[in-house]
């Protein structure tokens, strides 16, 4: 593998010609309202894209046909095709801990030419093989506790990724599999009322844990896997059979096995796989638990198609790129800190948390890769959750509030699984309030439309001066609005993968690294010298 260290000569952005030409075409009154560009059904209908069932309708953001040229422009003078070719190409763009990145080789490939070599394909690819076979083991019920009872509940201990990724594919995914035998809980919170709330309910006979870190000192996650064995201990258990009921997935295998994990119990992955990157490895094996192997390789096989998406398509056809470009526009020159996701699907529950880690923990950074502070504002915060819920409380703030921010609409089109009768008319007022919502906080309502609403209603003119300014909405929130066909596990991985390299785009563009996360370390840091400090 070839370096991808920058040079000294390194440039800022925000020194490009590109980004000049931007900051003009965001000055006031440069892009219309949006009630103005969503009148062009040509401009609308033109803000489209679509991949095996996955459409990104991107007519709500404030750009034009320029804005976007300049955006494609942009990308170009930061040499993003060589970025993408550098990272499939295996090249070591994770500068500040000299490796690559390489989570696309987990979605599974042939071993004849992948560009990151035959060697890392074959690793790759025994170890999901062995992910698949524990998984029919544990479905034949070949895979017994200390009883000699099958084992039907699975408790996933790990924090970060080894928690938000694979909790965001068992939520989404639920019933998608119907006859599978595992039921997977996810604990991640060291509080101990947090492990505790999952145990009480458990049967510790038939209850087997997955013991998730990538180093296997991770401080939470010991402290979790340590109450766990003293459970089983507690509840009979003896010290010889306790290994039964231990799963070890790391990147430290020899660790694991000197705590005495099965070495069939015992799961890898590798050192370029980030954290937040890490669900299509083995840290998925609760996935591959709850959904089936057959359904966890139709995730994969979605993250893939993305992958080959990202990596042959052109800047504006792209689907991340777009949506990358999109987001540089909205906090680089329409100056939005804020970026919101709303889901409307209930099984999407946990993607707000995992984007959150995704974007915040790649990008969250204030220094280029040269080791010179930013000169740009880089991650935007990034918060949401389900919209519905959301219509209720904080989209008061988004519709009326001073707070300028950009919103992802989430939305599955059809959902044939749910067995209630009237599921239909629950996903018709899904989608109803997706459309309305999106419209309304693009549109608005100017006060003349507002006076004239009111005296439709009856109301005296006293009166509606008196409420005109207040039912008054400014509009103009930029939004895009991706749409599932339907949420089964190719699609999910396609969005997945989707956000996965958008965030590596946007990192692209402000020179920083999206792969490491020193902040993160700084915490677990201190945390562990304090553990070791005398006490007082």
């Amino acid at each position: 593998m070839t370096s991808t260290v920058p040079s000294k000569s390194f440039n800022s952005p925000h020194t490009l010609r590109a980004w000049r030409k931007l900051e003009d075409l965001a000055k006031p009154g440069s892009v219309e309202h949006l009630r103005v560009l969503l009148s062009d059904s040509v401009r609308s209908q033109s803000m489209n894209a679509k991949l095996h069932g996955l459409e990104l309708d991107y007519s709500h953001q404030r750009v034009t046909s320029e804005v976007l040229t300049a955006l494609a422009e942009l990308a170009q003078e930061c040499h993003l095709s060589q970025q993408i070719q550098a990272l499939f190409g295996g090249e070591r763009v994770n500068v500040t801990e000299n490796r690559a990145a390489l989570h696309m080789a987990l979605r599974g490939q042939g071993v004849d030419s992948p560009p990151w070599g035959q060697s890392i394909q074959l690793q790759v690819n025994t170890e999901l093989e062995r992910v698949c076979a524990f998984v029919d083991q544990f479905e034949s019920g070949q895979l017994r506790g200390y009883t000699d009872e099958p084992f039907t509940d699975v408790v996933n201990l790990g924090i970060g990724g080894s928690a938000l990724g694979p909790l965001t594919c068992v939520e989404a995914l639920e019933g998608v599999n119907p006859s599978a035998r595992a039921k997977v809980h996810f604990v991640s919170n060291v509080d101990a009322w947090s492990l505790w709330q999952t145990l009480k309910v458990l049967n510790p006979r038939t209850t087997l844990f997955i013991v998730q870190s990538k180093t296997f000192t991770t401080q939470e996650t010991s402290l979790l896997a340590q109450s766990a064995k003293r459970w089983l201990l507690d509840q009979g258990c003896s010290q010889e059979s306790l290994a039964k009921h231990l799963v070890a997935v790391t990147a430290r295998a020899d660790l694991a096995l000197a705590q005495g994990y099965l070495p069939d119990q015992t799961f890898h992955f590798w050192d370029w796989v980030g954290g937040r990157y890490s669900v299509w490895s083995a840290i998925g094996l609760p996935v591959a638990l709850a959904i089936g192997q057959v359904n966890f390789k139709r995730l994969l096989a979605g993250a893939r198609a993305m992958d080959e998406h990202f990596a042959s398509t052109p800047t504006l056809q792209n689907i991340p790129i777009v949506m990358a470009l999109l987001g540089i526009w909205n906090r680089n020159f329409l100056g939005a800190p804020s970026h919101h996701i709303a889901t409307y699907a209930y099984r999407l529950k946990g993607l707000t948390p995992y984007i959150q880690q995704l974007d915040m923990e790649s990008n969250g950074k204030g220094t280029h890769i040269n080791g010179s502070p930013v000169q740009v504002q880089t991650a935007p915060i990034v918060w949401g959750g389900l919209g519905i819920d959301g219509q209720h409380a904080y989209f008061q703030l988004i519709h009326q509030g001073e707070h300028l921010l950009a919103v992802d609409f989430i939305g599955v089109r059809q959902d044939p699984t749910c067995p209630l009768p009237l599921a239909g008319e629950h996903m018709r007022c899904l989608h109803l309030s997706m459309i309305a919502q999106a419209h309304a906080m693009a549109v608005g309502r100017d006060e003349s439309h507002t006076r004239q609403e009111m005296q439709s209603q009856g109301l005296n003119t006293e009166k509606i001066d008196e409420l005109a300014p207040h039912r008054s909405f400014k509009g103009n929130t930029p939004s895009s609005s991706i749409w599932l066909e339907e949420l089964d596990a190719f699609s999910l991985g396609m969005l997945m993968a989707l956000y996965e390299h958008k965030t590596f785009v946007q990192a692209t563009i402000w020179g920083i690294n999206p792969f490491d996360q020193w902040g993160v370390e700084l915490g677990k840091t201190m945390a562990q010298q304090l553990s070791m400090s005398p006490q007082k």
